[in-house]
């Protein structure tokens, strides 16, 4: 039941619910508050004491309003709503105390720190501070920390907000970060030097206010305002995280992320941040063609020829990698199944029953987890599978979910309930209330016996039921129907030519004779008779479908190196090779018949409502299951191809693999 309260900000009366802190409801009103401690997504600290406020007929000094709720206001006299200002004598004066005391011992570097242009400290000091300082005393400095080969620190900066240790703590799960000392000795370190230990890490570097905490592989390389910005998605997971890509001519320098409340809220991954230099690495940029068992270098009128020619009359397979958008899912089938071939985009095996939008997405959307009362997760390891998905899980429980799980235990940074291990656990699984919302993952569904586990699953669950992908490009693929009875064996059986676009996570089994269209010289291109250079997530316009069946537009921020070209415009061309063009000449076009053909993709941002169609269970295995991602920094060409992200898996795997003193 809400609480509304009216109350008088800067002489404009508005009425807000009495739990909000006078910091959102001065938001509400249309008033700017600085704030350098507060985030609404953290806990409330109340240490900068920049966002004090005047309360009319409170105590006689300025309060903060990131610390009080609208409820605690006394009305006036004869019960008029209580009146707050935030711009009178007493609030100016207060601020400009407060930005001359945080400004004491911070160093006037702007000119070499990596936070000029976007520091919250800059920005606030003009607006609301003082062009004089009467300190005269020595500067105070502080040793940097390591905290390890992503995050900078400049800890003479910092202003002890406090943000990054409430962000690694509450949000990450870790227990690293945290502030020592009193008075002017008091700073924030990580305990016994350790570096951190987080897929989130990176998400300090937004959270800091001032030059403290900066990304250590984009340190010194541009300035913001050099910077063209793009709204992408992320393909590093299933999850669709909405990223800003930043590049400088043609080098995507940085990632961030975009806030969205219902998929990522405003944090990233690691791998999401930091994957960029492998962009760089490795990349296809010219047509090749083997010959006598090695690949030389082509043009793109040869190789289409030869492609066009090694297909002709062919038994033909189409497969689709885990990061093609789906325009060109769509458009690989209509050129293979034109030819009589097959399309398969399931290269894992992963029991996902085509046409069944509830069996392979699910029910329940991602903010549902928000809601839930419990939560069951089956042959998941959302820690690295969606680590952005894992701080939700976190913050459900945080709030009082019960979190359960079938599968090998791990640390997911919250307390689960183990159920067991195995598929004897599922079996003899009571039938879940629709409070309950089962989240299963790829690895459950991609053994064997896949499909039986999905329908037992299915048939345990009250309704809501979440499929969480690996693949970002996976729930589009399966959207358009680029789907074969009986999975990739059925569709690899017996083929003449695989026309392999992108998948490289699968090894191809000699005798066909191999299109690979890439990005990357990977897996695929290295048992490939003909590569087709095709761009990466961040050099061509797409949509991508995330887990929770939710479509979403990735930009073009940057050009495909080289000769290397769109992934629809490669497959149109070689479609005019083959005397049976396409239907479609641009991207719109293709777009708009894909739309025509599957409605739903039309719906960008939306969620869809899925019919409840649980399969039928059937008898599963015995065995335990295994989790879908063993090395959460390797698991797609783009980060293979990053020595920042080889580094990060050889410290991850060390970290598991050192030897602890004895007790």
């Amino acid at each position: 039941m809400s609480d509304l309260r009216k109350v008088v900000i800067d002489g404009n009366e508005v009425e807000v619910d009495g739990a909000m802190t006078l910091i959102q409801a001065c938001g509400e009103a249309g008033v700017e508050i600085p704030r350098f401690c507060y985030h609404e997504r953290l806990s409330i600290a109340g240490n900068c004491r920049m966002c004090l406020v005047e309360v009319v007929g409170g105590p006689p000094k300025p309060a903060a309003s990131c610390a009080m709720q609208v409820r605690d206001l006394r009305p006036g006299p004869e019960g008029q709503p209580p009146v707050v200002k935030t711009n009178s004598p007493m609030v100016k004066k207060a601020r400009e105390g407060v930005m001359e005391f945080l400004l004491i011992n911070h160093p006037l570097d702007c000119p070499i720190c990596d936070q000029g242009g976007e520091c919250d400290l800059q920005d606030q000091a003009m607006a609301y501070g003082v062009d004089f300082s009467r300190f005269r005393e020595p500067k105070r400095a502080t040793d940097d920390l390591d905290l390890g080969p992503l995050v900078e620190t400049h800890m003479t900066r910092c202003i002890s907000c406090t943000r990054c240790v409430r962000f690694t703590t509450e949000v990450a799960g870790i227990h690293q970060m945290g502030q020592t000392g009193r008075g002017e000795d008091a700073e924030i370190t990580s305990y016994l030097g350790e570096t951190l230990d987080s897929n989130l890490q990176g998400n300090i570097i937004d959270l800091c206010p001032v030059g403290a905490l900066v990304s250590k592989p984009y340190a010194f390389t541009a300035r913001p305002w050099e910077l063209t910005k793009t709204e992408s998605i992320d393909v590093m997971d299933g999850l669709g995280s909405n990223i800003r890509v930043d590049t400088k001519g043609r080098e995507v320098m940085r990632m961030l992320p975009r806030n969205h409340d219902g998929v990522n809220e405003e944090w990233i991954s690691d791998k999401t941040r930091f994957v960029w230099d492998g962009l760089r690495r490795q990349r296809l940029d010219t047509p090749y063609i083997r010959e006598n068992g090695k690949l030389r270098k082509a043009d793109w009128p040869e190789a289409l020829t030869a492609v066009a020619a090694a297909m002709k009359g062919k038994k033909i397979a189409g497969l689709v990698g885990d990061l093609a958008p789906t325009e060109a899912a769509f458009a690989l089938k209509a050129l293979i199944e034109g030819q009589g071939g097959t399309v398969e985009c399931r290269t894992d095996n992963a029991a996902l029953p085509a046409g069944n939008r509830s069996g392979y997405v699910g029910t329940a959307a991602i903010e549902d987890i928000d809601s839930a009362e419990k939560i069951l997760l089956i042959g998941t390891n959302p820690k690295l599978e969606s680590p952005v998905l894992n701080a939700r899980l976190r913050q459900a429980w945080s709030r009082g979910a019960n979190i359960a799980r079938i599968g090998a235990p791990v640390d997911l940074t919250y307390p689960v309930e183990d159920l067991g291990a195995g598929r004897d656990a599922l079996a003899n699984l009571a039938v879940l209330d629709e409070n309950t919302l089962v989240i299963i993952g790829m690895g459950a569904l991609t053994e064997a016996d896949g499909a039986a586990v999905l329908g037992t699953a299915m048939s345990k669950s009250g309704g809501k039921f979440l499929v969480l992908h690996t693949a970002a490009g996976r729930v589009g693929a399966m959207d358009v129907d680029a789907t074969t009875d009986g999975g990739l064996k059925a569709a690899v059986d017996g083929a003449d030519v695989i026309y392999n676009m992108g998948a490289d996570e699968l090894d191809i089994d000699a005798g066909a004779f191999v299109i690979y269209q890439g990005s990357h010289g990977d897996r695929g291109a290295h048992r490939a008779d003909i590569i087709l250079p095709a761009a990466a997530y961040t050099e061509e316009n797409g949509l991508f479908v995330n887990t929770e069946g939710r479509p979403q537009l990735a930009q073009r921020a940057s050009f495909a190196p080289g000769e290397a070209k769109e992934n629809w415009a490669i497959l149109r061309a070689l479609s005019a090779e083959l005397d049976a063009t396409l239907p479609f000449d641009s991207l719109g076009a293709l777009r708009t018949a894909m739309i025509a053909a599957h409605p739903h993709l039309g719906a960008i941002d939306e969620v869809a409502a899925n019919d409840w169609a649980p399969l039928k269970a059937k008898k599963m295995g015995k065995a335990s299951f295994r989790y879908a991602v063993s090395d959460f920094y390797l698991t797609n060409p783009i980060a293979r191809a990053s020595q920042l992200m080889a580094e990060l898996s050889a410290n991850a795997k060390s970290r598991a693999s050192a030897a602890l003193a004895a007790e």
